[in-house]
């Protein structure tokens, strides 16, 4: 079975590779500020799976055989949910506000099995993780924007990057926050009759 990635984010491709899994990348290329637009009134958890299931059938034309997942994060924080903040200062404006604060991590996922040329199962889910922010000072906080970092992530902050200097703690699953959760791809996996060890064991030496 062949797992097909529908993101370009090097931090879900290196998780997948940490599990023992080698996806084969492909990017959707979606305009996601139109999907949401054409959602009415969504909840959070609608953004982030419907902006997964648009990557993941963005890219199922091109499959024979396998089995899409496609992803998609945002960070819920005083009430708005929030994406990349593309540019310094709207990154700078988040981060004096999330300082000390608490937000929620949403992440969205969409399974596609293809067989044929036609998607025969799918399956979607969302996880959430409360992260906690220690006090960052502006110093740290000049330095980590001149990095570049925070300005193409989701609430732009890294767990597994220069941003976690920043990261007190985490409530739930830590590889959401990274961009893919492994528990809630399992699930989805299952709910399309893929089993996960089927994807690693043939990555993985015994």
């Amino acid at each position: 079975m062949r797992l097909i990635l529908a993101s370009a984010s090097p931090a879900r491709l290196n998780l997948l590779r940490a599990a023992g899994v080698e996806p084969e990348v492909r990017v959707s290329g979606v305009d996601e500020e139109a999907i949401e637009a054409s959602l009415t009134d969504p909840a959070p958890e609608d953004v982030v799976t419907a902006l997964a299931d648009a990557k993941a059938r963005a890219v199922a034309g091109g499959v024979t055989d396998g089995v899409i997942v496609g992803c998609d994060s945002m960070f819920l924080f005083d009430g708005a949910l929030v994406g990349k903040p593309r540019t310094v200062e709207v990154a700078r404006e988040r981060w004096l506000r999330m300082s000390g604060a608490t937000g929620e991590l949403l992440t969205g996922h969409a399974v596609l099995r293809v067989e044929g040329s036609t998607v025969v199962k799918s399956a979607v889910g969302t996880m959430r993780t409360t992260v906690h922010f220690g006090e960052v000072s502006e110093a740290e906080l000049d330095a980590y924007l001149a990095t570049g970092e925070p300005l193409a992530v989701a609430g732009a902050f890294t767990l597994d990057g220069l941003g976690g200097w920043f990261v007190a703690g985490v409530q739930g699953d830590p590889s959401s926050v990274v961009g893919i959760s492994l528990p809630l791809t399992r699930r989805l996996l299952a709910e399309v009759g893929v089993r996960v060890v089927d994807l690693w064991s043939q990555q993985v030496s015994t």
